[in-house]
């Protein structure tokens, strides 16, 4: 592109040379046929190449081809100068304006990849001062609970051992929880969910299926339903949310999602049709890093359009 606005100048100049040679060595002959389409493609490229001086500079070249041209010119003769020179400064400016044009577009697109950076240090600032705030709910957490599990633990000098046995298990309860609690603050932390409202867990998936667009979405709940630890609940609902979203890409998709309370572990089967375009192995991938965190697996299998994932998620307790 560089080589080729470097040239226009050069050409330009070139064909004022030959043609004023042309007329020196042949006269009254017609050159117009040729020589003003030479001559508006030149005054347009000038205008698109350059800034304001130089493309003025092949403005005055083209002038000059203009009258070269025409002022030995069989055909039109000199007295068509009066319209020619007109004309090249029309397809001239017809040049600068598109010149400018471009020239604003490419600042345009410069203006709004400068936006999309601040918008996106300003989203990642917003997410490293949540994740903060999140570090210290979990700093004062653990001081709170070692407190507290601590005096537990100190009271437990002479009493009797039916007594020492309900102690011990409520430290155990109270461990327990607090590993609950842990674990779902670093899972926020992990996984980029800084929204500090109150958890969703399995109770809000009627609520999130009704959300989507899919008219044809079911939910059944087996086994014996029961407040599981917040991780859990929180997991499991997100893991259907993410399966969920790309499976609900059209209204008439039918979509099934089962969950069985067992005794130390929750299944979920989620099966729905997979749409074009749909960036199934993104889901699958958050899903299983979700899972992952419990130590429990995501297995899904997709066949003739047709995904089906089952879900472990391990209850403690």
């Amino acid at each position: 592109m560089d080589r080729w606005h470097s040239t226009v100048v050069r050409v330009t100049g070139v064909a004022v040379g030959f043609m004023v040679l042309h007329d020196l060595l042949f006269g009254w002959v017609t050159r117009c046929g040729a020589g003003l389409p030479l001559i508006f493609v030149l005054a347009f490229l000038g205008a698109m190449a350059y800034p304001h001086t130089k493309a003025w500079l092949v403005f005055g070249l083209c002038a000059v081809l203009t009258v070269a041209v025409l002022m030995v010119d069989a055909t039109t003769g000199p007295d068509v100068l009066a319209l020619a020179l007109p004309m090249v400064l029309v397809v001239f400016g017809i040049g600068r304006a598109a010149q400018h044009r471009s020239a604003l577009n490419h600042e345009l697109k410069i203006r709004d990849e400068q936006l999309r950076q601040l918008r996106d240090e300003r989203a990642a600032l917003v997410v490293a001062d949540d994740r903060a705030r999140l570090s210290q709910q979990l700093d004062g957490l653990l001081q709170e609970r070692l407190a507290q599990l601590t005096t537990a633990a100190e009271s437990a000098d002479g009493l009797g051992p039916a007594q020492a046995k309900t102690l011990l298990e409520s430290i155990e309860s109270g461990s327990r929880q607090t590993l609950d609690d842990m674990r779902e603050i670093v899972g926020l932390l992990r996984g980029g969910e800084v929204d500090l409202a109150p958890a969703p867990t399995v109770a809000h998936l009627d609520a999130l299926l009704a959300r989507h667009r899919s008219a044809r979405s079911r939910l059944t709940v087996t086994g014996d339903s029961r407040s599981l630890p917040a991780t859990v609940e929180l997991s499991a609902y997100r893991i259907v949310e993410y399966l969920v979203t790309v499976l609900a890409d059209r209204a008439d998709a039918p979509i099934e999602v089962a969950v069985r309370f067992e005794d130390d572990a929750l299944e979920i089967r989620v099966n729905g049709l997979v749409g074009r375009g749909v960036d199934l192995k993104a889901a699958i991938a958050r899903a299983k890093e979700r899972a992952k965190l419990l130590g429990g697996s995501v297995d899904v299998k997709v066949a003739r359009g047709h995904a089906r994932a089952v879900a472990q998620l391990p209850v403690v307790g």
